[in-house]
């Protein structure tokens, strides 16, 4: 919990390596990040993190399932390897009869499917998420909503930037922030704590 601009974004982009720390270290699964080369940098961030933004940032000449794909292919995997993984996650999240569609197409509920589909392609360790249902509207947000549970039991590691205290309410773990630092920590009930992973909320 913590006003906006007390750094919530910033620690985002630290955890997936787009900022480097200016002091203190980052590590991803017990490898440190903030002392690494860009091209090593590069590679983590097609391989072992994805990010969830709440402007969807799809890419408006391609299709929902070329969107998703384009992960995939950028981590390495073969065409075939990626276009069957993208249509299995979107078919998955409900979206197989809008696969073909533009994002121009698609409501704001569906376009973040597309964007959590295309964040999960890579199968990455970390799921980044800044703010993903601030831009929808009540039934869309339950539907990511929804979506974010189902990836927390499965054991995905999620850490989320979130104003929706239901989001924040799922979360095995919540920090408060202000003025670039945690402040309290909070271990909630309500969470359901996959074996292989936990999901974080930091509300503001």
């Amino acid at each position: 919990m913590g006003p906006s601009g007390c750094g919530k974004s910033t620690l985002l982009h630290l955890l997936g390596g787009l900022d480097r720390p200016s002091a203190g270290e980052v590590s991803l699964n017990g490898r440190r990040t903030d002392n690494i080369s860009e091209k090593a940098l590069a590679r983590m961030r097609r391989t072992e993190v994805s990010y969830v933004f709440q402007s969807f940032h799809l890419m408006e000449e391609l299709t929902a399932v070329e969107n998703v794909e384009l992960a995939a292919l950028l981590a390495g995997r073969s065409p075939r390897v990626a276009r069957r993984r993208a249509e299995e996650l979107l078919d998955q999240l409900g979206l197989s009869g809008r696969a073909r569609f533009l994002p121009s197409a698609l409501s704001g509920g569906q376009r973040q499917r597309v964007a959590v589909a295309r964040a999960l392609s890579n199968e990455p360790l970390v799921v980044l998420a800044d703010e993903p249902t601030g831009n929808l509207d009540s039934a869309a947000t339950l539907d990511v909503l929804q979506l974010f549970k189902d990836l927390h039991e499965s054991g995905q590691t999620l850490v989320i930037v979130t104003h929706d205290a239901r989001i924040a309410a799922t979360a095995d773990r919540k920090f408060s922030m202000r003025d670039g630092a945690f402040v309290d920590e909070a271990r909630l009930t309500g969470g359901t704590t996959g074996q292989l992973g936990a999901l974080v909320g930091l509300e503001d």
